[in-house]
């Protein structure tokens, strides 16, 4: 007979089995958590009219939800600069820049995945864009091969972490926080990994020079004023890009749909201004656009919203339209945005059946008590919070060989978060702690993209890379930088103002000793007249 403290280790066995069979995940959830939700009624757990709780659910933390509106914008965005020759003009310019010292080329890879995982947001595209640009370089330059993978690989999955990535979103709605919050926590992982990288690269330079040699200075074409502007001309255009995008968010002016709507439209313009057909006339209008918005700008931040302040930006508007109207009249740049849409629709549709499924299973499994065996079973573990966090990162690292971060995020996430609230809250405080185990599994969640067997990362460079290439050294040459990423989950845990450094500080008021103090007003007495009689 099957007991009711069966059933959660029963529904969680159930699903990995059925997860290793090959079954879609969406439909494995579901069909798991309807399964056993049949079944605890049978058993007489409880009744039907509890299974209601899943539509209600369905409708209103997944089709209702504001929040994941941002993803559809946010991976428009990432589609269509991986394809607009962006990648390629800040490669291509920063390895002349770093050209001369040793290792100048895996420095750019390093600095270029930086940038542009804080505008595109994508794995599969800044992988894919950086290996077919920078990879054949590389070669012919006479970098070790297993350097190249890695640093390809590595640069990439930067992305997951550099707001403003779709992980960060997905977590953040998954664990109830600020998206603005979980980005601020982000940030000091992301430089602390870039210096990581960096940090890498430096050290096989000293031990093993021929593994990363310079540039050869008859390969070196741009000099002087000519490579500071082609560096500027891919930086500038990006930082505002980043400025519309994070800077709105972290100000409070816009919500992350907004900003993610924001960032779509961006991505447009800057993809046809990096188009050939881009004309003069083109670029008077978008010179007329950026000046309109300077004056608007300055007339805000001095006087107030007034008039000169709303025809300012109704040029701005005006030329950010003129802009996207001739990006569609362009057959690339059409084509472009045509392929964008599809690639969003079918990643939008994928996050959808999943959190539904992830919903069945989560309702059923909390109706039979499975919040309670798991909390138990998490509490226990010996070493305290420490030991609790060890458990979770090598459980989440274990999870990261089989499944996507979204399956992981929808699946884990909403079980633990509860626990981990109540575990870490001593150590960070009440409001901080779910910002910092979300940042620690996102930095952990990375190697999900470089670890075999399944690491998407390595998929994507194996596709693209030419046929010398072996896949050995592409497996190989990505271990080093996952030891590098524990490194930084170890940095994230032993010392969490990594996290929540740049996170706003609570206030600690004693509301037994607040006092609120009405003044007395002295009210001139009533005369009323004399008495009726």
């Amino acid at each position: 007979m099957i007991t009711l403290e069966m059933m959660p280790p029963l529904m969680f066995g159930g699903l990995v089995l059925a997860m290793l069979i090959g079954f879609p995940v969406a439909f494995t959830l579901a069909a798991v958590g309807l399964s056993f939700g049949f079944l605890a009624i049978h058993l007489g757990f409880f009744d039907l009219n509890f299974l209601q709780a899943i539509p209600g659910r369905v409708f209103g933390s997944v089709l209702s939800n504001e929040l994941l509106l941002a993803i559809p914008f946010f991976t428009f965005m990432g589609s269509v600069l991986e394809r607009c020759g962006l990648a390629e003009d800040m490669l291509d310019s920063m390895g002349q820049l770093f050209g001369p010292v040793r290792g100048g080329l895996g420095y750019s890879v390093i600095i270029v995945g930086f940038i542009l995982g804080a505008i595109t947001g994508t794995v599969a595209a800044q992988v894919i864009a950086m290996a077919l640009i920078s990879m054949p370089v590389m070669i012919r330059y006479g970098y070790n091969m297993r350097y190249i993978t890695g640093v390809l690989a590595a640069s990439g999955t930067i992305t997951q972490l550099v707001p403003p990535s779709l992980v960060l979103i997905v977590l953040a709605d998954q664990l109830g926080k600020s998206v603005g919050d979980m980005y601020l926590g982000a940030w000091g992982p992301s430089v602390f990994q870039i210096m990581l990288f960096a940090g890498y690269t430096f050290i096989l330079g000293l031990i093993k020079p021929g593994h990363v040699p310079p540039v050869p200075l008859e390969a070196r074409t741009l000099t002087g004023w000519a490579l500071w502007k082609k560096c500027l001309m891919g930086i500038i255009p990006s930082a505002v890009l980043i400025f519309v995008v994070l800077g709105t968010m972290m100000m409070g002016l816009a919500t992350p749909t907004e900003a993610g709507a924001m960032g779509a439209v961006g991505a447009i313009v800057l993809a046809a201004i990096h188009h050939k057909d881009f004309t003069s006339n083109d670029r008077k209008v978008l010179a007329a656009g950026v000046i309109a918005a300077g004056i608007g700008t300055i007339v805000a931040i001095l006087y107030s919203e007034n008039l000169i302040f709303k025809l300012a930006f109704a040029v701005t508007y005006l030329a950010v339209a003129w802009i996207c109207f001739q990006a569609a009249r362009i057959p690339d740049l059409r084509d472009l945005i045509k392929q964008g849409y599809e690639s969003t629709m079918r990643l939008t549709c994928m996050v959808t059946f999943i959190l539904i499924g992830s919903t069945c299973f989560s309702v059923v499994f909390l109706g039979v008590s499975g919040g309670v065996w798991l909390e138990h079973l998490l509490t226990s573990l010996p070493g305290g919070v420490w030991g609790f966090l060890i458990f979770i990162n090598l459980f989440i690292f274990f999870l990261a060989f089989f499944l996507d971060f979204f399956e992981i995020a929808f699946i884990i996430l909403p079980m633990i978060a509860p626990i981990a609230q109540k575990i870490l809250a001593p150590v960070v405080g009440p409001d901080a702690a779910l910002i910092w185990f979300g940042v620690m599994l996102c930095v952990n969640m990375q190697t999900s993209f470089l670890h075999p067997p399944f690491g998407f990362a390595l998929f994507y460079l194996r596709g693209v890379a030419p046929k010398e290439v072996k896949s050995s050294d592409i497996y190989w040459g990505a271990m080093p930088w996952i030891g590098l990423q524990m490194i930084m989950v170890l940095l994230v845990i032993i010392f969490p103002s990594v996290v929540t450094g740049l996170l706003d500080k609570p206030l600690n008021v004693d509301l037994d000793k607040v006092k609120i103090e009405v003044p007395q007003i002295e009210l001139p007495p009533l005369d009323l007249g004399p008495p009726q009689k």
